[in-house]
């Protein structure tokens, strides 16, 4: 089976892809590039999934950290073995053949590529790290590697849409007493103190207000499109024990 990736146009000097959860040896409800050597699938067929996943964009050694939902950043000087991987949820490089992974299942992967200067990034961006500055911390990594933000492109990878996000008061709350301006990404849902939550435009207000004007969107629902995406919400409500993990990937190419 051909390994499944979404991509938007080359951009010179860099390869990626925000893959699928198809392509890979899994089985059952890790069917079947799961990539997530925390999700409790079988070890020997995720790492054949991610070495399906370094092969096709290019080639390379494919770095991910341990995700904890924080704001930190790490930078990649060189490649690391798994058992190695530091807490953070982002990655930054300048070094070509390094190959930067993020791994979600409802949360926002953004890539980020600075081609002049030759330098990538990429965050895992559920709430709770778009809220706490993952974001921002990416890019002041990027800065501190050469890269500049009027040359920096985001783009958001797939994620739980706007329609299938819903959220209670106490969440509405938080996002407000941070800023008034942040209402604009919530919608009021049903009678009772729910709203449907836009995570994806929120992310893109925290790039815009950080200067990052070149913002694209892939705009597929993860919970809802059962085909092609993993999803902790939607298996949660199956009652599921374990959940699959895709992953978006950035490599400067040698």
């Amino acid at each position: 089976m051909n390994v499944s990736c979404l991509s938007l146009s080359s951009i010179p000097l860099i390869n990626h892809g925000f893959f699928t959860k198809n392509g890979g040896i899994s089985e059952g409800i890790y069917g079947s590039l799961n990539c997530g050597y925390g999700s409790g699938d079988d070890i020997d067929k995720v790492s054949e999934n991610r070495r399906r996943v370094a092969e096709k964009i290019g080639g390379g050694r494919l770095c991910t950290v341990h995700q904890v939902h924080s704001p930190d950043v790490a930078i990649v000087q060189e490649p690391w073995e798994h058992k190695d991987a530091p807490q953070a949820d982002a990655l930054a490089t300048n070094k070509a053949g390094i190959i930067l992974g993020i791994l979600t299942a409802d949360c926002l992967p953004i890539l980020f590529a600075d081609a002049k200067n030759k330098v990538i990034a990429a965050a895992h961006s559920g709430w709770k790290g778009a809220f706490s500055g993952v974001i921002e911390n990416t890019l002041a990594a990027m800065q501190n590697l050469g890269a500049e933000n009027s040359e920096i492109i985001a783009t958001i990878g797939p994620a739980i849409s706007k329609d299938s996000y819903e959220v209670g008061a106490e969440f509405f709350e938080r996002f407000i007493e941070q800023s008034s301006v942040n209402s604009e990404f919530f919608i009021k849902h049903g009678q009772g103190d729910t709203y449907l939550f836009n995570l994806a435009g929120y992310a893109k207000h925290r790039l815009l207000r950080a200067g990052i004007l070149q913002i694209n969107i892939i705009a597929q629902d993860t919970y809802f499109n059962d085909n092609d995406f993993f999803s902790y919400r939607r298996s949660c409500k199956r009652g599921e024990p374990a959940y699959g993990r895709q992953i978006s990937t950035i490599m400067l190419k040698k």
